[in-house]
């Protein structure tokens, strides 16, 4: 038959080429335009946002950065009492009533200097028992760039956790999304003098938007170009309040601990292709504009796809009777 020949050639030909910080679903489509102040997620938005859960109960977020690495927060897992064993990630979906895949943790890996007093070296890392298995609705983000932009474009933190501050139970099953300008260091240590060179700080334009109790471990991303790929620049760690007016959210500088991460996977026997993110900005954007009328042809060697399709076509044309 021709079309499963040339829709199982796609499919193989795609999800063998997932890019790191990439929207194939939500960038290929027409677009209509909870965390405090913000509004629902679309499908396939965040494509690497995950929910941590404890016996089917989110409590934290993460996002995907390899097949078998999930980044987060350390202070998710300060109780020593929670077992990896008891732990599932939740991925591919924005709703978590609905039923997405669910991923046993094999390994719970918090910075050994993780400091609850001021939440310094606030980064976990999460061991997963089997991999995933990247689609459109599963996709790693990408390490922080080196040098980092002199500033991003654009930002964007989301999560299930609280959507109304005075209310400690009004959590989301649908992802929320609210935009975020990372604001300068020097003053925010005016507003909170416990920083470290390890957290950064970011609001928007003096907006309530802010994460909240249940968005812990969630990243922060940003692009340096329209419609360039994803870097995660910050991890969700803690603020004074939710959605208090000049008042930031405190994140985890990803970039100080690239090489943490990749020695901690090198040890656990899952290391992380580093060369799969070391890719431009501006090679990046100018493949995007020269691909953009065709999404799915942005992925890397994309361009055998038409001749392999047309190889197939030809193949069952030749055999059909």
């Amino acid at each position: 038959m021709i079309l499963p020949s040339i829709l199982l050639l796609v499919a193989h030909t795609l999800g063998a080429n997932i890019e790191c910080g990439t929207r194939p679903l939500y960038d290929s489509r027409t677009r209509h335009s909870r965390i405090i102040g913000g509004q629902e997620a679309e499908v396939g938005e965040f494509p690497w946002q995950v929910s941590i859960q404890e016996k089917r109960h989110h409590f934290c977020g993460g996002s995907i950065l390899s097949e078998w690495w999930i980044i987060t927060v350390a202070h998710c897992f300060y109780d020593d009492e929670i077992s990896p064993k008891e732990l599932t990630v939740k991925v591919g979906t924005n709703d978590l009533a609905a039923s997405p895949v669910e991923i046993q943790v094999a390994n719970i890996i918090r910075h050994k200097n993780f400091k609850r007093i001021n939440m310094d070296n606030d980064i976990a890392l999460l061991l997963l028992a089997s991999p995933i298995h990247f689609n459109d609705l599963t996709v790693p983000i990408c390490l922080p760039l080196h040098p980092a932009p002199s500033s991003w474009h654009e930002c964007w933190v989301a999560g299930w956790g609280i959507i109304n501050s005075a209310d400690k139970f009004s959590m989301t099953t649908d992802l929320m999304k609210v935009p975020m300008r990372i604001t300068d260091w020097k003053e925010c240590t005016e507003v909170f003098p416990v920083l470290t060179n390890n957290m950064l700080c970011a609001a928007y334009d003096n907006e309530s938007y802010d994460a909240c109790q249940g968005d812990s471990g969630g990243p922060l991303v940003c692009n340096a170009e329209p419609g360039s790929r994803w870097y995660q620049v910050g991890i969700i760690s803690w603020g004074r309040s939710c959605g208090q007016k000049g008042s930031p959210g405190i994140y985890t500088v990803l970039s100080n601990y690239t090489q943490w991460i990749e020695k901690i996977a090198q040890v656990e026997g899952k290391p992380l292709d580093t060369e799969h993110w070391k890719v431009s900005v501006k090679k990046k954007v100018r493949n995007h504009s020269q691909f953009s009328k065709c999404p799915a042809l942005s992925y890397p060697q994309s361009w055998l796809l038409p001749y392999l399709l047309s190889c197939v076509l030809l193949r069952d044309l030749s055999n059909w009777e």
